[in-house]
């Protein structure tokens, strides 16, 4: 996607402290195997917020917090938690919401793993609503190889 290498180190960093902001959560809401009352999922709606702010404040991550703020945003609008369209999204955004929906969907987090063709036909159903078709395109090549 022609990014330079400091981009790329803030991607991986961004790989890893995206969630920053769930530190707050109830265990219960985070591990439940239950599905998420009105109140709990205004909870788990925050960890964007509180994200930016941890991050913000910290010299060494300030550069990536508008990217934890928007990695629930969507093309369609309707993402969190200022349902941001299509390229008022940052990027590095875009790329995360798409590397975190397919490690969501492959690995067993909330329910059974879908299998690597699955994931991408769910990846490619959800063009221009969840996901930026041109990330989608590139990662659907490399994760084909």
């Amino acid at each position: 996607m022609g990014f330079e290498g400091h981009q790329i180190e803030e991607m991986a960093l961004l790989g890893m402290l995206h969630d920053i902001g769930k530190i707050g959560l109830s265990q219960n809401i985070l591990n439940g195997n239950h599905h998420l009352s009105e109140s709990e999922w205004k909870e788990i709606k925050k960890h964007p917020e509180t994200g930016y702010h941890i991050l913000k404040s910290v010299s060494e991550f300030s550069a990536i917090a508008e990217f934890v703020l928007c990695h629930h945003e969507r093309p369609d609008g309707q993402g969190y938690p200022r349902g941001l369209e299509d390229h008022k999204i940052p990027v590095q955004a875009r790329i995360l919401s798409v590397a975190e929906a397919y490690d969501s969907m492959t690995n067993q987090h909330y329910k059974e793993p879908l299998s690597l063709i699955e994931a991408i036909r769910e990846l490619q159903l959800n063009i221009g609503k969840q996901f930026d078709e041109q990330v989608v395109k590139i990662f659907v090549e490399l994760v084909s190889c």
